[in-house]
């Protein structure tokens, strides 16, 4: 501790606020908040206090604190919040960047109800439900409502597009009821809609119920195809809602949290009960932050994680007690505008999914444990690749070339890259040889070579601005000493060797300056150089074989008057494929940016005068 610090804990207050402790950059590392500043703050300088091995590492990087006085817990709590989103403090809980979620909205005030995915409520009649976790769970919720109630699947309007077009694959099929031919009133749609509804406020049992009674009701009129049909829709109703029920005691919209700490590991589990139903969930890695005990992850949890705009409900469930209840409860009840209350059941439905979250925090700690030796294993391979090589530093970046081409022609050049023995994808970068003509392998990895380590983006913060410990060429003793004879010449010092394959073409060894240097096949190292071999070879692979299938396609779309290159390129971007292209109607073809109708009739005359 030193003279500032220990000048600045004598004159701390006895009242509440939020503490900054700062590193020897000024930077601050760490945010708390606290009832009574002067004893929170100054436990962590005690001689003898029992702290985690992360906060005894935190406190050793501290060098200053400061400290802001607020009239109240509630106050210090909000404060904290902000200052821990502006600030993103290393060791406290840093959670994902703040989204709006999802939510289905049902336009029950419009003649055709609609069934829409949307991220904000608006004043506009609607009824919504939610808020969904992500996207997908809302995703997959709407396809098996419109599969069970045969909704549409297309975007056509109602009642503007009735009986324009001949009905899609999905009536053909069974899978929609047929509303563009207007075989359903509106009345009768709408009717549809109220079951949905029903169903979304985990009113399955109701819903139902009253379709059986609709079926018993056409069966008595001899409507017996309507009957099985609302058979079926009443049995996968119960279906889906007794796959999605929660048991719980509480009543409304729920959030079950639940933090479960193990061998310096934390994770919080979020369950998302609305209406009854468990419709998604969520987890996070709390390993980071100085607390280890679940009650202290759990104070430092809930406040912040509901300060991210995310959607309160009525009531939250917690696995432990949190320290300032009562005012995390109250910023609550201020932030959603209405009554939120925080519970830690004890017995009942309650405490049975408030251990269901539990036991998937517990198994959350289990993965990170999983990648946690993985990651150990990778690092060691790299630190053995480093003392194999005799390398001066353990190399966290390696790079990695090779050059593909077919007999000379369109070659190209695959940069991937490795960090800590991983391969970082989106460090990936790819190169169209441009001064080296037919199959010389060697002098087009000197091109890519020179073109990496001279472009203008290597001193900014580009693309090319790391700089890599090791670079992997694939190849043998030609390319090596032509390398090397560039870097000597750009003044360039980074370890170079050439990956070597076996008459299987499969790794071997690596090329130094002194020779071959072999790997033992059953070695960490061998594992990770002929991942970086594979892996190189499969993106030159790649690259070359998607710009050779692009230039046929172009090659191809050419022989179409009026189709210039411009116009090409809109159509490949739009359809991704000639053969989606081949196969487009003449209005989907116009519908590209650039193509006009004419453009449209030519390109559909051209490939149906072609197939014939």
């Amino acid at each position: 501790m030193n003279d500032v610090i220990r000048e600045k804990l004598d004159k701390l207050p006895k009242k509440p606020g939020v503490y900054m402790m700062k590193d020897g950059a000024g930077r601050i590392i760490y945010v708390g908040k606290a009832k009574i500043l002067r004893n929170r703050v100054r436990q962590y300088f005690q001689s003898g206090a029992n702290h985690s091995p992360k906060t005894q590492v935190m406190v050793s990087k501290i060098h200053d604190l400061d400290y802001i006085i607020c009239d109240s817990e509630m106050e210090a709590l909000v404060l904290e919040s902000n200052l821990i989103k502006e600030n993103k403090p290393r060791y406290n809980i840093l959670l994902k960047d703040d989204k709006h979620y999802p939510y289905i909205k049902i336009t029950m005030n419009e003649e055709y109800p609609r069934m829409l995915f949307v991220r904000r409520i608006e004043n506009d009649g609607a009824k919504y439900f939610g808020p969904y976790p992500s996207g997908y769970s809302i995703k997959e919720t709407m396809e098996l409502l419109k599969n069970i109630f045969l909704l549409p699947h297309c975007r056509k309007q109602f009642p503007r597009d009735l009986k324009k077009e001949r009905p899609c694959l999905y009536y053909s099929m069974g899978r929609c009821s047929g509303i563009c031919q207007g075989n359903i009133s509106s009345s009768e749609y709408k009717k549809i809609f109220k079951s949905i509804i029903g169903f979304l406020e985990g009113k399955d049992e109701e819903v139902a119920n009253a379709l059986e009674e609709e079926m018993q009701e056409a069966s008595r009129n001899l409507e017996f195809e309507r009957a099985a049909l609302l058979r079926d829709r009443a049995a996968s109703v119960r279906k889906l809602g007794e796959r999605q029920k929660v048991i719980t005691d509480s009543v409304g919209d729920i959030d079950v949290i639940a933090v479960a700490s193990e061998d310096s590991l934390s994770s919080a589990e979020v369950f998302y009960i609305r209406g009854g139903r468990l419709i998604g969930r969520d987890s996070f890695d709390l390993s980071g932050s100085v607390n280890q005990e679940p009650r202290q992850l759990l104070t430092e949890f809930v406040p912040h994680f509901y300060s991210r705009d995310n959607y309160i409900p009525e009531t939250i469930l917690l696995s432990h007690y949190i320290d300032d209840l009562e005012a995390v409860e109250a910023y609550l009840t201020e932030k959603r505008g209405k009554r939120t209350h925080i519970k830690v059941p004890v017995r009942g439905g309650n405490k049975k999914t408030v251990d269901m979250a539990y036991n998937n925090a517990l198994k959350n700690i289990e993965n990170y444990k999983t990648v946690q030796v993985k990651e150990k294993l990778r690092q060691q391979s790299v630190t053995s690749l480093s003392e194999l090589l005799g390398l001066e530093v353990i190399p966290d970046r390696i790079e990695s070339y090779d050059i593909s081409h077919i007999s000379g022609s369109d070659s190209v050049a695959s940069m991937i890259v490795f960090e800590n023995g991983k391969s970082a994808r989106k460090e990936y970068r790819r190169f169209k040889i441009k001064t080296v003509e037919g199959a010389n392998d060697t002098a087009s990895l000197r091109e890519v070579l020179f073109r990496r380590f001279t472009h203008e983006e290597r001193k900014g913060d580009g693309k090319f601005s790391k700089l890599p410990d090791l670079i992997l060429l694939d190849g043998g003793v030609g390319q090596l000493n032509a390398i090397k004879a560039l870097f000597a010449q750009l003044g360039i010092d980074i370890p170079v060797f050439g990956m070597v394959k076996d008459d299987n073409h499969r790794t071997r060894s690596l090329l130094g300056e002194e020779g071959e240097v072999y790997l033992n096949p059953v070695s960490s190292v061998f594992n990770l150089v002929a991942n970086i071999q594979e892996e190189v070879h499969r993106f030159a692979i790649e690259y070359h074989r998607s710009l050779h299938r692009k230039n046929t396609i172009e090659s191809e779309l050419e022989k179409i008057v009026g189709i210039g290159k411009q116009k090409r390129i809109a159509l490949l971007s739009h359809f991704k494929s000639i053969g989606k292209i081949k196969t487009a109607s003449i209005n989907d073809l116009a519908a590209v940016k650039g193509i006009s109708l004419k453009n449209a009739e030519d390109i559909k005359t051209y490939f149906r005068t072609k197939g014939e």
